[in-house]
This record gives structure tokens, C-alpha cells and sequence, in this order.
């Protein structure tokens, strides 16, 4: 068993980030399986300088180390671009030369509403035609007369998560062709993240319920590359006082690792887990491990 945390460097953790990383980790602590950390930092423009390192340092202040050195996504783009070169060898991966204008008037023009949780589902509009690369163009993923599938045919995608059961989506109807590579020449999080879950061997990701919507995107794109398909538990999420989920957008105070046993007692409670006091960081996870693996997260899992 193979597990990861993978933060995005555009702030310090917060206690929603720390739930999902003592999670992952008690997971994987519990099957004797190795527990990796990966610095998301393909979006360059929104990470700020050093956060990377502050991030490694909290983790490290309440216990969870990882059993390999961190990688950085930065410094993975030659394994993204052989991803896509090999979707584009098998017809799946098209350029796009559609701007956020073209792309509203083509929602209107179709009569379908331009805005699905902040995301736009996209109509198709390149899909089959000759767009010129030489420009600023992103890559997108055939979710329609994509790999094995007759001609016009859906991608419907069934999974099962392990908190959630049998889940489902219509990614043709509900997503539509999503983005590999930007315009701007950045990686998309969805080619990036399944290329690196394959590198880096991992079996089992665990992490918050905002990102389940991704799931069957990653999976498309794992049964597109012959990749395997890790098992997915998506944590409830840590709510501000005004409900929403804490978030680094949103403000969210980064976690108070001066005191490391109070960090984690917080982070367990959300979790549903009681652990019993102890002295040090290093006696408190070897009681979370017992608790987690006799049983107590059953109810979630």
C-alpha cells in the first residue's frame, strides 16, 4: 500500500489540509505501507516562494514524515508532455483555440447554462476540427469517441469510494472535453496528478470530499494512458464558522505547530477517532495507528 499527501504550495497548512494529511497517513501507517508527500506546484503562478518548505516543516513538527524524499511537480514536466504525446499519437488529445468568449457564446448558442460550480462544461467546439498549434492553444481529452467507445458513444464513468459507495458520472454530459495543458503552457492538475499517482506507484489516495468531482475525470484519464486506478476515500470537509470550507482562498489560518499534540487531537477529532493522551507526537500516532486500524473509522470507510 502506497499513499500520498499532495499540498499546493500557495499557502501554509490549515486545519482542513492537516486532516486530509493525518488521514492519509494513519491509512497507510495502519496496512504497514509507505506514506509519500508531493509539492503540487504545477500552477506556478499561484505558489509562493517557500511555502513548500513551511509546508514540509509542519508536517514534520507533528510527526508525518514521508518514507521517500518529496518531489516537486515542477520539475516533472518531461513525464507530462510523453503523457500527452502519447494521447495525441492515439487520437485522444486535440488542440483548442477556444477563449472564454467563444466558449460562453458557444453555451448560449446551444441553450445550456454557462456556469457548473464555478466550471464551464465545454461544448465540443474544437472536437474534429483543424486548429493551428502555433499559437496559444490548450490540449483537451476526448470524453466522446474517446478509447474503446463506438462512435459518438458516452463516457460514463462508475467508481466506488470508500467512504461514499457506488458513484457515477456522465463525464461527456456533465464535464465535456476537459484540459490536459493550458494556453498559457501550465499542466492541468488532472494530467499532472494521474501521471504522478502511476510514477510514484501509489494504491490508495485519501483525501478531502471537494475533490470527488475530479475522480472519474482521473480515472478517464488513467484508463486513456493504461494506467492503474489507485482506491479514492474522500474525507467531509473542515467548515469555517460561516460554513463554507476552509480554504487558503478564503483565508484560512495556517495551523499552530508549536504545539503538535494539539494540532493532531483537533485533526483526529474531525476524523471521528478518540485517542488517548500522550506524552509525545511519537506515542500519540502509534495509539491513533491502533485505534485506526482496530476498527474505529468503519463508520467512515
Amino acid at each position: 500500500m502506497r499513499g500520498r499527501f499532495a499540498p499546493s504550495p500557495t499557502g501554509p497548512l490549515h486545519a482542513g489540509s492537516m486532516v486530509a494529511a493525518l488521514a492519509s497517513w494513519l491509512d497507510v501507517r495502519a496496512a504497514g505501507g509507505q506514506w509519500l508527500v508531493r509539492i503540487e506546484d504545477v500552477d506556478g503562478p499561484r505558489c509562493k516562494p517557500g511555502v513548500d518548505r513551511l509546508i514540509l516543516a509542519q508536517l514534520a513538527a507533528c510527526g508525518l514524515i514521508p518514507d521517500e524524499p518529496p518531489v516537486w511537480q515542477s520539475q516533472r514536466s518531461d513525464l507530462y508532455q510523453a503523457a500527452l504525446d502519447q494521447l495525441r499519437l492515439q487520437g485522444l488529445a486535440y488542440p483548442c483555440g477556444c477563449t472564454r468568449k467563444t466558449l460562453w457564446l458557444a453555451l448560449q448558442a446551444a441553450g445550456r447554462e454557462p456556469s457548473r460550480h464555478g466550471e464551464w462544461v465545454y461544448p465540443g467546439t474544437c472536437r474534429g476540427r483543424a486548429v493551428a498549434e502555433d499559437g496559444p492553444v490548450a490540449w483537451r481529452l476526448r470524453t466522446v469517441d474517446g478509447a474503446g467507445q463506438a462512435a459518438g458513444e458516452a463516457v460514463c464513468i462508475d467508481w466506488h469510494d470508500r467512504r461514499w459507495g457506488p458513484r457515477q458520472q456522465n463525464l461527456s454530459r456533465d464535464v465535456g472535453d476537459f484540459v490536459l495543458k493550458r494556453s498559457d503552457g501550465l499542466w492541468a492538475y488532472q494530467l499532472a496528478v494521474v501521471v504522478d499517482d502511476a510514477a510514484q506507484g501509489i494504491t490508495d489516495v485519501v483525501r478531502g470530499q471537494d475533490l470527488v468531482d475530479n475522480t472519474p475525470r482521473q480515472i478517464w484519464l488513467q484508463r486513456c494512458l493504461g494506467l492503474p486506478t489507485p482506491r479514492y476515500a474522500h474525507l467531509p470537509l473542515v467548515l469555517g464558522p460561516d460554513g463554507d470550507k476552509l480554504s487558503k482562498q478564503n483565508g484560512a489560518q495556517a495551523v499552530d505547530v508549536s504545539a503538535p499534540l494539539v494540532v493532531l487531537q483537533a485533526a483526529a477529532r474531525h476524523l471521528g477517532l478518540v485517542v488517548p493522551p500522550a506524552a509525545t507526537v511519537g506515542a500519540w500516532l502509534a495509539q491513533a495507528v491502533s485505534v485506526w486500524r482496530d476498527g474505529m473509522m468503519r463508520d467512515l470507510f
